[in-house]
């Protein structure tokens, strides 16, 4: 499933989008405001950003810049086309002028999506029965599936690119800090047990093993 996120202040549009996107089978995040959208990028990568300019506090220009990585449709009433040009180099990958009809914006939104997959960008792993979706941060055995936050889903790609390697706490730290910058040696033992609890969920069986005084590694049901 893909995700998006809804950064508009307007309840009744958001309203209207998250129906109709979640009606053609996306998932939704939804945020009001602009510092409210980068707490939620903290936590989580959405795989598209729907983005109003017109925001309280930090408005969607502030924000822009600082959003990598992620394809950012704005929506704007704004119809100059100089402000256009402006946001595209500044890194939008579109732009709708609102009022807008749905029908275009979720062929827009199905363009970035084929993008996404046609550079390559859409990936997954696999160890044993499970599969490790990267772009969405979804962990799938068989018919199962769990959503994880960015740090679990960075933690567990690290351990999956590297199945017979016992990863230490410090390499772990250190390989995934571009990505987590949240997660600091304190908290990596707290996230690597919530992992471990979602997994688990998938079909009872422990997929991490700890190495006593060393760190971690996938654990081969043998």
């Amino acid at each position: 499933m893909k995700y998006i996120l809804i950064i508009d202040d307007d309840i009744h549009i958001g309203n209207m989008l998250e129906e109709v996107l979640t009606n053609e089978g996306y998932g939704i995040y939804r945020a009001y405001s602009g510092t409210e959208a980068l707490l939620l990028l903290s936590r989580e990568k959405p795989d598209l950003i729907l983005l109003d300019l017109m925001l309280p506090g930090l408005n969607g220009e502030d924000i822009l810049p600082l959003i990598t990585g992620i394809p950012v449709i704005v929506m704007s009433a704004k119809a100059d086309v100089d402000n256009k040009v402006n946001l595209l180099l500044e890194g939008a990958a579109d732009y709708v002028t609102k009022p807008f009809h749905t029908k275009e914006l979720l062929a827009r939104i199905a363009v970035q999506f084929r993008n996404q997959t046609a550079s390559g960008s859409v990936s997954s792993l696999v160890f044993e029965d499970i599969v490790l979706h990267t772009d969405t941060h979804m962990a799938v055995s068989g018919t199962e599936q769990v959503k994880l936050t960015r740090t679990e889903a960075a933690i567990l790609k690290l351990l999956m690119q590297n199945p017979s390697q016992v990863m230490t706490k410090s390499l772990l730290l250190d390989r995934i800090s571009r990505d987590t910058p949240d997660c600091t040696e304190s908290s990596l033992k707290m996230h690597v047990s919530n992992l471990r609890k979602k997994l688990r969920e998938l079909n009872s069986r422990d997929y991490i093993e700890s190495v006593w005084g060393i760190g971690f590694k996938m654990h081969e049901n043998t």
